[in-house]
């Protein structure tokens, strides 16, 4: 199968043969068109977005609009949750899958989902994730967190539910805040990090806590990580708290990352502490990017399309030069791929722009656009995705 006419990262008119689920070949347009073909009408041709960082299991899009009723801080915020997601105008298995629909049909094929496991919820959080994981296993690729939204220590059982929900199909093993939430940092990193032992599945951990006190539990963490030789297996979701400090505090921790391998997964948050994306990245930290909660309890805010997070990405950095913006179209793509595929290389710096080469996977996004940044700018909706070199949507709708 051939994509015509399309422009890999914005270059020249290329046509690409795609066999199987690879990209077999780049070759310069040959204006030859068969009807099997897929007609690129000189857009550009990207790396499919992924998301690692998403809350599927409570979003409210394609409901009414809702007033947000959340209050301060992340316990009062999950109070607020739990008083409310089970009262929505349709159940939590059509609501999830509707949202991961959207995802697919906006140009993300690779998905990492948290999913809350609590006293409250039990599994039915992780069960309508774990369904519309399966309704759409032919257009994307989904992990799935287990997530103690409500910590570990201070509801009787939290942990037991944790690991019920490891044997129940969950991929991957979830903490937050160790000190600020459950205010006893070893302990729940013990059972955050035995059962990621005992279950051999990697560690993803929302922190958070500001300043001095996120990068003490960013100590503990990549302690952790490399006594247990978890390198490689291990994330640090958010760390709004961490780069607000010194620059050679700053570059002595991403150092740290990197020795340790841990990646981190931003939402691009306002506010004026952002990531040290360039030094990140030249230090071969993996960094991706996602969209968090979809319009739900927790915020008014996400809509299921990275191409406009990425633009909020850039937005929140203040770049301006095309290099800088096409950078973050890669860690949303390629970057982020690189989280949940560990087998695919990192990003290595600003100038690489990985995935569209031959024996790649052809995960795909065909947009419209002058530029890359002017598609990051503009987020028309002409787009043509494609999963393991298979068309799944055509126009913002799923095939």
């Amino acid at each position: 199968m051939w994509i015509r006419d399309v422009r890999p990262w914005g270059t020249a008119s290329s046509d690409v043969r795609i066999e199987g689920e690879t990209i077999a070949e780049i070759v310069p347009a040959s204006g030859n068109v068969d009807e099997s073909d897929i007609r690129g009408r000189g857009r550009i041709l990207l790396p499919s977005f992924s998301d690692v960082h998403v809350h599927l299991d409570s979003t409210r899009l394609g409901l009414p609009f809702r007033p947000h009723t959340g209050g301060r801080g992340v316990w009062t915020m999950m109070l607020n949750d739990r008083e409310n997601w089970r009262d929505a105008e349709v159940g939590i298995v059509e609501r999830v899958s509707h949202t991961l629909g959207l995802m697919v049909a906006r140009g993300t094929t690779r998905i990492r989902s948290f999913a809350q496991v609590d006293v409250d919820a039990g599994m039915e959080r992780l069960e309508a994730v774990l369904a519309a994981r399966d309704a759409h296993r032919e257009r994307a690729e989904v992990q799935i967190i287990a997530f103690p939204q409500a910590g570990l220590l201070r509801e009787e059982g939290s942990a037991q539910v944790l690991e019920d929900a490891l044997r129940a199909g969950a991929d991957v093993v979830g903490g937050i805040d160790p000190c600020t939430l459950d205010r006893d940092p070893v302990r729940h990193l013990d059972i955050v990090f035995g059962l990621a032992e005992k279950y051999a599945v990697p560690v993803d951990i929302h922190l958070h806590e500001p300043g001095d006190l996120g990068r003490f539990s960013a100590d503990l963490i990549l302690e952790r990580t490399l006594a247990l030789g978890m390198q490689g297996n291990v994330v640090i979701s958010h760390g709004y708290g961490l780069w607000d400090g010194s620059e050679s505090q700053t570059r002595s921790l991403v150092e740290r990352f990197a020795e340790a391998d841990v990646a981190t997964a931003t939402i691009a948050p306002g506010g004026r502490t952002t990531l040290p994306l360039r030094l990140m990245t030249e230090n071969g930290v993996r960094v991706g990017l996602g969209e968090d909660g979809q319009r739900d309890y927790w915020s008014p805010y996400g809509n299921a399309d990275m191409l406009d997070r990425t633009c909020q990405l850039a937005f929140t950095h203040g770049y301006r030069r095309d290099e800088d913006i096409e950078h973050c179209l890669a860690i949303a793509s390629r970057g982020g791929a690189s989280i949940i595929d560990r087998d695919l290389p990192r990003l290595t710096g600003i100038d690489d722009r990985p995935g569209l080469a031959g024996g790649d996977r052809a995960d795909l996004l065909i947009v419209a656009g002058d530029t890359p940044t002017a598609a990051v700018m503009d987020r028309l909706p002409d787009r043509t995705v494609l999963h393991r070199g298979r068309v799944v949507a055509d126009g913002l709708e799923l095939v």
